[in-house]
């Protein structure tokens, strides 16, 4: 394992708001993300995460608020700015100036050039580890092939935060395996801090220490992963018995057929589901957490 681990810095944003006009994209958002973790940040089309990751790697300016690594603020600060690596989704148009007319070596040759701490070897051996012809024009690349782009970039520039925007999108579940197992391998022996953004959640949830959840612009949760699944239920039975068993309960995306319900329920320090009813109680998925909680249905 290598021994020279990345250091111990802490990102944090402050009351970060991002407007578009008259439309709030990020409302308030406070977020403190410590070194040598892999998060995972969650929500729906649109929910702002990547003008979230935008922000955090100084390639979008917030409307309010502010970012910082290590105390110093992020935003046109290149010392600050060498540590931190948006790989952010490729979606190549044909329009004069954009990357679409560069061939893959030449586009991972201008990743090189911008990363300080660049590693041509990790960048060699990824492309044969995905079979990828550097010689193809970037408008010509698969999605699947773009996004293996994009994981070649993010690993290899070492950067101590990574950030990762649908790393697997278009891939195939062999090569999105691939993927979590060189993600792992280079978190186990660099300590790096990545944040992968994905809606492929249950996949990913087995590497994710750390869930961020944003709903609508707004921070929804912050949580560890294991925690969080070990105190949240899916409980069902007749509407009578599943109401009596969670009274008091924080309740999450209420299911109801005839005279039968179901339910999920996140405990807080100290809750019991009361098991003096007749009533089913079954683990549940992070995805199903997510659902809950991102159901356009109030919490009861």
């Amino acid at each position: 394992m290598n021994t020279n681990r990345s250091t111990n810095m802490v990102l944090e944003c402050k009351h970060i708001t991002k407007k578009y006009k008259n439309e709030s994209v990020l409302k308030d958002i406070n977020l403190t993300l410590e070194s040598g973790k892999i998060y995972g940040l969650i929500g729906r089309n649109g929910a702002g995460k990547t003008t979230l990751l935008s922000i955090l790697s100084a390639q979008n300016p917030a409307t309010e608020g502010t970012v910082t690594l290590d105390g110093k603020e992020v935003w046109e600060n290149q010392d600050v700015l060498d540590n931190i690596c948006f790989s952010r989704e490729l979606n190549p148009s044909q329009g004069t100036g954009s990357i679409a007319g560069l061939r893959v070596k030449e586009y991972l040759r201008i990743a090189s050039i911008y990363y300080p701490n660049w590693d041509q070897a990790m960048a060699d051996h990824l492309v044969k580890e995905f079979d990828l012809d550097i010689k193809k024009r970037m408008s010509k690349l698969s999605k699947g092939m773009l996004s293996m782009v994009t994981i070649i970039v993010a690993l290899a520039s070492k950067s101590q935060y990574t950030f990762l925007d649908e790393p697997v999108a278009g891939l195939d579940v062999f090569m999105r395996d691939k993927f979590y197992k060189l993600l792992i391998e280079e978190y186990s022996e660099t300590g790096r801090t990545f944040i992968v953004s994905t809606h492929i959640i249950d996949e990913a949830s087995m590497v994710l220490e750390d869930i961020i959840i944003i709903s609508k612009g707004e921070l929804l949760m912050r949580a560890n992963t294991e925690d969080l699944l070990a105190r949240t239920f899916h409980v069902s039975g007749k509407s009578e018995d599943v109401e009596g068993a969670v009274a008091g309960l924080s309740v999450y995306r209420e299911e109801t057929i005839g005279r039968s319900k179901g339910v999920t329920v996140i405990l807080k320090e100290n809750q019991q589901i009361n098991r003096n009813y007749d009533i089913d109680i079954q683990p549940v998925s992070l995805q199903n957490v997510f659902l809950a909680l991102c159901d356009d249905s109030k919490e009861k």
